[in-house]
């Protein structure tokens, strides 16, 4: 067998070892999840939590996803952003109806 064919077919071998690697891993991912999720959501209820709260600078970075698009302009809408959270999070995709 020449070399070339032997280092085709090994890497062949790898590519679909590493494949099935990470189709086990993504089953083992979900299967552990699956099992979190139920008890994650009866303390979210319990508590009456809301979305993680990620930065406590402005109130617009604070809850993305309960935001308006003019509040990082209330001051003056000419005004630079003035937080460096605002700099990082990358705004809202879509108007609030699209919005998930």
């Amino acid at each position: 067998m020449n070399k070339h064919k032997i280092f085709i077919a090994i890497t062949l071998l790898e590519i679909g070892l590493g494949a099935m690697l990470f189709i086990s891993g993504q089953s083992a991912v979900r299967a552990a999840l699956s099992q979190q999720i139920g008890p994650k959501q009866q303390l979210v209820k319990f508590f009456d939590l809301t979305d993680l709260s990620i930065w406590t600078e402005a109130r617009y970075t604070r809850h993305p996803s309960q935001t308006d698009f003019f509040t990082p302009f209330q001051d003056s809408p000419s005004s630079l952003e003035h937080f460096p959270a605002g700099s990082i999070i990358s705004p809202l995709q879509g108007t609030p109806e699209t919005r998930p």
